[in-house]
């Protein structure tokens, strides 16, 4: 009798196990201030990317995704709740002293609720920028069992920062620096611990710890984003601890510096594809590999050096593709076919949608979000009728893509309307709004739908 209970108990373990692997792991990378032309498989000629390079070979890149919003909260919000800049809650980067509109809602409901309802493991390490300790914002209160890294944008254009966060507990590091403000941010005085890599070890610990159940990790780290404080005190803002494969390339430090930063994270990406295949969990993840918006110019650099736009016009704070449009790849053996294009339209709010599908749960009303699982079958998707965003630094920016054109208007909500054929004109050098009047008007059909007004967001006169 007691054996037979023994065996029914086995039995019974091996078919949850069995079960639980059934259910795909997600790994979400997010790269922060990527540009599309940064990656060597989206044509960068000079940088080494080989493990990004990698997933695309392995699984599907996508040429026509784009982030969030053209800077980091607002893009990051989109990417969490499903919805796009004219509904999310965080609709721009508020700044250190204003912290408290850059909190999601208790009300919100985010990815990581999702995959949670659905009995994953949820974490987030790296980079969050809605919500502080205390906030309803704060990670731990909007899906994700655990943080670990940098609650505030600010605070995390630090690489060597004095602490970083584990939850809701300040861990103090062995850095120490000149701080800006009790944030965080600041440029580092001695130089220890370097961030990025304790959050990849972070979250290669984290898998140690969860891969026996299906898990969603949000993998955020900061690379190749600038040290804007380091920028305006020394000149140079891409901070690495040494300039690795390009130390004797005559280039300006800052260019240096941005190359070495994004094979550094090239390299950690490297790691944890290890991890997964240590624990023979690669086939059964799905992997996806983005940024938050375009390059930037941040730490000193030039952005044309390694045409970090690719063949898109301008950059981060731009309404051009240049700002929005970033490398998107998926990865997963099991589903998609390897060494795959996709020319699908779609965007980081289309996310939610996504895991809804995978976790088979319905989506909840009210979102701006369509999953794009037939496009990762290689199958056509369907198709927004128009992607939008919005920007409140200075006047105010607003932006439709419909078809193949695309629609810029500033001041937001008042500003003449600038349009661009991406067909004919993908680096939209050419306002074409005089010649097309009808399209013109379907543009600021949508623009006027998109835009739900929010006291705490309003673009300011400059």
């Amino acid at each position: 009798m007691t054996k037979l209970l023994f065996s029914f108990a086995l039995a019974v373990a091996l078919s949850c196990v069995v079960l639980a692997q059934s259910k795909p792991n997600v790994i979400f990378i997010l790269a922060d201030d990527l540009g599309y032309g940064d990656v060597g498989v989206y044509g960068q000629k000079i940088i080494k990317t080989p493990n990004i390079d990698r997933l695309a070979a392995e699984g599907m890149r996508f040429t026509t995704f784009y982030a969030g919003s053209t800077v980091c909260a607002p893009s990051r919000s989109v990417l969490m709740t499903g919805k796009h800049t004219g509904h999310t809650t965080v609709r721009g980067n508020a700044g250190p002293n204003n912290t408290t509109i850059q909190s999601l809602k208790s009300s919100d409901k985010t990815v990581a609720e999702i995959f949670k309802d659905a009995g994953y493991a949820t974490a987030l390490i790296g980079k969050w920028g809605l919500g502080e300790i205390g906030m309803p914002g704060h990670p731990n209160n909007q899906g994700f069992d655990y943080f670990y890294g940098f609650l505030n944008q600010a605070h995390a254009h630090n690489y060597w920062p004095s602490f970083l966060i584990r939850n809701s507990e300040i861990v103090k590091l062995k850095n120490t620096q000149t701080e800006v403000n009790p944030i965080g941010s600041g440029f580092a005085k001695e130089k220890i611990e370097y961030a990025p890599e304790l959050i990849t070890n972070e979250a290669l610990k984290w898998i140690d710890g969860n891969h026996q159940k299906p898990f969603f990790l949000y993998y955020s780290p900061t690379l190749p984003h600038a040290n804007n404080e380091a920028t305006r005190g020394t000149g140079n803002g891409s901070e690495v601890p040494d300039y690795g494969i390009y130390k004797n390339e005559k280039w300006p430090e800052p260019e240096k510096g941005k190359a070495a930063m994004i094979t550094w994270l090239d390299s950690d990406i490297g790691k944890l594809m290890a991890k997964l295949k240590q624990y023979k969990l690669d086939k059964n993840t799905l992997v996806i590999f983005t940024s938050d918006n375009g390059a930037h110019k941040e730490a000193g650099n030039d952005p044309n050096f390694f045409k970090s736009s690719g063949d898109f016009s301008d950059i981060k704070r731009s309404m051009k593709d240049g700002g929005t449009r970033i490398p998107f790849i998926a990865r997963w053996t099991t589903k998609i076919k390897a060494g795959t294009t996709s020319d699908h339209v779609g965007y980081f709010g289309d996310f939610f949608a996504l895991a809804c599908e995978l976790t088979n749960q319905k989506l909840p009303n009210g979102l701006d979000s369509i999953s794009f699982s037939a496009a990762l079958k290689g199958r056509k998707n369907p198709a927004h009728e128009y992607l939008y965003w919005e920007f409140y630094e200075g006047e105010g920016k607003q932006a439709v893509r419909f078809d193949h054109w695309k629609a810029i208007r500033e001041p937001m909500l008042t500003g003449k309307i600038q349009l661009y054929d991406l067909a004919k004109d993908a680096g939209e050098k050419n306002n074409v709004a005089s010649a097309n009047p009808q399209i013109v008007e379907r543009a600021a059909i949508y623009l006027k739908k998109a835009h739900t007004p929010d006291p705490n967001w309003q673009a300011k006169a400059q």
